[in-house]
């Protein structure tokens, strides 16, 4: 332990690199390192997620998601063109087909305006079928500014970037205790003890249990959905065009099952959304009992199950059917047949959930004692990642520059 470190940053996903990054490129007198506990970054939700740059449609106006969705996303298309990134402004569809979903298409084009995108419209199944000849709806919305990229790609430009600029990263480092230790903070590793005047907490699936380690009682707890991916078969790919969403349902956090073009040309369908047994539970066969006791003991956990369980098992029944599945693809688009989807890959989500049982459907960052937590930053935290670093940022310099004693409770 020879180096105290400005900030130590715990989590290497694509939220935690684009701080490290921007930190870097901003003070690039301060002494940064970045904590991640696998053998390198982008391991979980990052390299995991379906690549899409969300253009900012769904999010209510003027919460953290729909400021930093629509400034990250034009911040990354930026960033993208400068490094050589692949990208794609290709547009999506969202359709309602059923005269039911009209009004909630109606309340996301009035957040599309309030958000400031450009070029949304509602479209007419005829002008519909001239960007997707074969989609389903009574009425849809065009948003043009959607786009699509590979964010392991994003993420290694991000470390590449950050290590260019002089942060240090160390990786296989799995942070297990943290501490005051007079004027700075101790972060323990069982490879190594570091040292720090301030500390940003980008650990995702584990983000709940970092905040505990540093004695904060979140507000919350993680429960890790996990969702499956089919992709069409090559030959059938000529079906989706480009990005086919439905209707979101307003009471969740997800988007429903959706087609999504790929960068690399593949079409994904899905994901759905089941609980996953276990925080990195990417197989219907991961287990962990003592990360699902964590869920089952939560009071949350069975205030949400109550309201939600039929819904929660059909996710489960369409979870272990083809049939169901492509049932759901073909309400968007109908000549999708069953034996047209192939096993994808999988996600997990790393979803907060409130006490109330209430899935939180806003970024979530808790301040306290020299400490930043991102507690609730799933989709579209990797299209926002730049807009998020630049909060936290911002963030952390209000803090103050040494960290009081560790005490229970936040300040949000």
């Amino acid at each position: 332990m020879d180096k105290v470190f400005d900030t130590i940053i715990i989590g290497a996903g694509i939220v935690g690199l684009a701080t490290a990054m921007k930190l870097a490129a901003k003070h690039p007198h301060r002494r940064l390192a970045l904590l991640e506990k696998e053998a390198g970054p982008a391991r979980h939700q990052t390299g995991h997620n379906s690549g899409v740059i969300h253009s900012g449609l769904y999010y209510r106006a003027h919460s953290l998601k729909a400021k930093l969705c629509v400034e990250g996303a034009r911040q990354l298309y930026e960033f993208c063109r400068t490094h050589g990134v692949a990208t794609e402004q290709c547009g999506k569809l969202v359709v309602a087909t059923r005269a039911q979903e009209l009004p909630q298409l109606r309340e996301l084009y009035r957040r599309g305006q309030a958000n400031g995108l450009e070029g949304l419209a509602v479209l007419t199944p005829h002008q519909a079928k001239r960007l997707e000849p074969h989609v389903n709806c009574v009425l849809c919305l065009h948003a043009p500014t959607t786009g699509i990229v590979d964010f392991r790609q994003v993420a290694a430009a991000y470390a590449k970037v950050y290590q260019e600029k002089g942060g240090e990263s160390f990786f296989d480092h799995k942070v297990t205790a943290i501490r005051p230790a007079g004027a700075h903070l101790e972060i323990e590793t069982p490879r190594r003890l570091f040292r720090s005047r301030q500390l940003i907490n980008c650990a995702g699936l584990y983000s709940d249990q970092i905040a505990r380690l540093a004695r904060i009682e979140p507000p919350c707890r993680i429960v890790p959905f996990r969702g499956e991916y089919y992709t069409l078969r090559p030959e059938r790919r000529f079906l989706v065009k480009n990005l086919i969403y439905p209707t979101p349902d307003p009471r969740f956090p997800f988007l429903g099952v959706h087609l999504t073009r790929m960068i690399d040309g593949q079409v994904e369908a899905g994901p759905n959304a089941v609980l996953a047994m276990a925080r990195e539970g990417y197989r219907k066969s991961s287990f962990c009992w003592r990360e699902l006791k964590e869920t089952l003991t939560y009071r949350g956990f069975w205030r949400m199950a109550k309201r939600y369980w039929l819904t929660g098992g059909r996710e489960m029944l369409r979870s272990h059917s083809r049939r169901l599945f492509a049932h759901s693809l073909r309400r968007l688009v109908s000549p999708i047949k069953d034996e047209d989807l192939q096993p994808g890959g999988a996600g997990v989500r790393a979803q907060a959930l409130g006490r109330d049982g209430k899935l939180l459907d806003d970024f979530l960052i808790v301040q306290t004692n020299g400490m930043l937590h991102v507690l609730n930053a799933p989709s579209p935290a990797a299209t926002a990642s730049l807009a998020i670093a630049d909060y936290l940022i911002e963030r952390l310099q209000a803090l103050p520059d040494q960290p009081g004693p560790m005490e229970s409770g936040c300040e949000f």
